[in-house]
């Protein structure tokens, strides 16, 4: 169900939005739950992949990469496992990027560790109007609206449209990533419902109308559900099947 201030905008975003046609690419893929892949991080950005995110736990003062507590356990190194490769790589190939930080617990003692960790790449990462590629965008537990302006604008956020933003608080946010099933419980399996398509139109539409572009997650992770993505002109296809959907985006008329 919409909240009511949400359901308002946008159907006043649908009727003013834009339709331009978007050319996909592999930088439009958001590489999901990168690091359960063998080569976490390369494989992503030698695929040219636009999104490389991770699920981040605070473990005996330093960041480790997990999807889930138990897996954190296992201690392995946000740093290592993305911050040096990132190092290394944007020195040589530098190229537009961003780095999805989701955080799996509560988001201070996170955040401020992330901090830290992060001042190696502080020359790459973009911030406000400079010329940088390399784009640092917080997910998952983040902290609320009202609270952005106590970090470095270095940081932005992804947001869920759950809260009311300030123009000032908006213009912090990085895009919008939402969760498909909320919408449509479509598998990519024959068609999408009709009703079920306008309800992604008219969202799409408003988010487009803010300003911002917009991912679904848990949306069907395949052909289908790729395809109608890109027709509903959503801008970014998240997957755990980078290789599948970098060979679609190669096709003619896609």
């Amino acid at each position: 169900m919409l909240k009511p201030f949400l359901y308002i905008s946008l159907c006043i975003a649908f009727v003013n939005s834009a339709s331009a046609q978007k050319k996909y690419a592999a930088s439009d893929i958001h590489s999901h739950n990168d690091y359960s892949r063998p080569e976490a991080f390369y494989h992503a950005f030698n695929a040219g992949a636009g999104a490389i995110e991770a699920d981040v736990y605070l473990r005996n003062g330093r960041l480790v990469v997990a999807h889930d507590t138990t897996a954190a356990k296992q201690q392995l190194s946000f740093n290592k496992m993305y911050l040096q490769p990132f190092l290394k790589e944007f020195k040589a190939r530098p190229r537009p990027l961003n780095l999805v930080i989701d955080l799996k617990e509560a988001y201070a003692p996170i955040l401020a560790e992330l901090l830290k960790e992060l001042k190696p790449l502080k020359s790459l990462i973009k911030s406000g109007n400079n010329n940088k590629t390399l784009s640092i965008i917080i997910t998952g537990n983040r902290p609320p609206p009202a609270l952005y302006n106590k970090y470095p604008t270095y940081i932005t956020f992804d947001d869920d449209l759950q809260l009311p933003h300030t123009s000032e608080q908006w213009k912090r946010v990085a895009q919008v990533s939402l969760n498909f099933e909320n919408y449509s419980k479509w598998q990519g399996e024959g068609m999408l419902p009709p009703v079920d398509e306008k309800v992604l139109k008219s969202i799409i539409n408003a988010v487009h109308a803010s300003g911002k572009r917009i991912r679904f997650w848990a949306a069907p992770d395949n052909k289908a559900g790729w395809q109608k993505l890109m027709e509903l002109k959503a801008d970014i296809l998240s997957t755990d099947k980078i290789d599948e959907l970098k060979e679609l985006l190669k096709k003619p008329g896609n």
